[in-house]
């Protein structure tokens, strides 16, 4: 059985900083009241905002929901850069916000990369954000100073080298490599998400919505204490979930490990925490329903 939508999206772009941004909404500006703000979405590194699908369905209120493709991602245009940096994730919300919503606070959802934005852009700007949720997103290892002359190295040889990534021959190749990256994700939310995370190209091949300049190293290290500087200046309540398949030391190895994440996330003053099952790490493709319930109840609490 193919995957059905219950919330149809619509797209919204709004032009700011030079780029045409994307986003997925469902419902309207109707929907919103000082109870119930808007709430915005951030995906993850390799993703795009039509991920979310299946927590809009799973909702079981209407409200005003809206998904931005970060740069370089989906419909999203993407800049003639050889880099991106991360305080343009920061810029681009801040500017989109204040297009769409310039007297408004909203809730604020991320995912993995977009949950490392939003703990920072709730820090930075704390007015703006009522509830925030972080799904999975941990961060990432600190980089001491010492490291710095390496890293620029490796990021200098890297702009001598072009990005690259493989092109499927199909969607239901697409769909394979969505299944391959979360063994949870059933076939028929692969199959529907196919087409949203890849497009056609002029030779006929499937081309993932990602510019391959994501892959190069950040020249800039990643500093723990400038960022839990920004956590601690949160003051929405903060919503945690992850899944329970999901472990620090897959990606980062002995770089960064549970004991340090959970050390950092103690300086956020006010978290409820949860972990879904079975889930991993794109726990909203896994769990959209328990997810969804737990956020509504989260968001909806006065």
């Amino acid at each position: 059985m193919p995957y059905r939508v219950k919330r149809a999206s619509r797209s919204i772009f709004v032009q700011a900083r030079g780029l045409r941004h994307h986003l997925h909404s469902w419902g309207d500006a109707s929907l919103v009241h000082a109870g119930r703000p808007a709430l915005v979405m951030l995906h993850g590194w390799m993703d795009v905002a039509a991920s979310f699908q299946f927590i809009v369905d799973a909702c079981a209120e209407e409200r005003y929901l809206l998904a931005l493709d970060c740069r370089g991602f989906g419909l999203t245009e993407w800049p003639a850069t050889d880099n991106y940096w991360f305080p343009d994730y920061l810029a681009d919300l801040d500017a989109v916000l204040d297009t769409l919503f310039p007297e408004q606070p909203v809730d604020l959802l991320g995912h993995s990369m977009g949950g490392n934005i939003s703990m920072i852009y709730a820090g930075v700007r704390p007015a703006r954000v009522r509830r925030l949720v972080n799904l999975e997103g941990f961060g990432m290892p600190d980089v001491p100073a010492s490291a710095a002359p390496k890293r620029y190295a490796t990021w200098l040889d890297q702009l001598k080298t072009p990005m690259l990534l493989r092109p499927y021959d199909s969607l239901e190749a697409v769909a394979e490599r969505l299944m391959k990256n979360d063994p949870l994700l059933p076939p028929e939310r692969a199959a529907w998400l196919a087409p949203h995370w890849a497009r056609r190209n002029e030779a006929g091949l499937w081309e993932i919505l990602g510019d391959p300049a994501h892959k190069r190293i950040n020249a800039v290290p990643y500093r723990a204490d400038e960022v839990l500087a920004c956590w601690k200046q949160i003051e929405a309540p903060v919503l945690w979930i992850e899944g329970d398949r999901t472990t620090v030391g897959k990606s980062w190895g002995t770089r960064y490990s549970r004991t340090e994440f959970d050390a950092r996330f103690a300086v956020v003053r006010d978290v409820e925490k949860h972990v879904l099952s079975p889930a991993g790490h794109m726990v909203h493709h896994d769990q959209p329903e328990a997810l969804a319930s737990i956020l509504e109840t989260f968001v909806d609490r006065h």
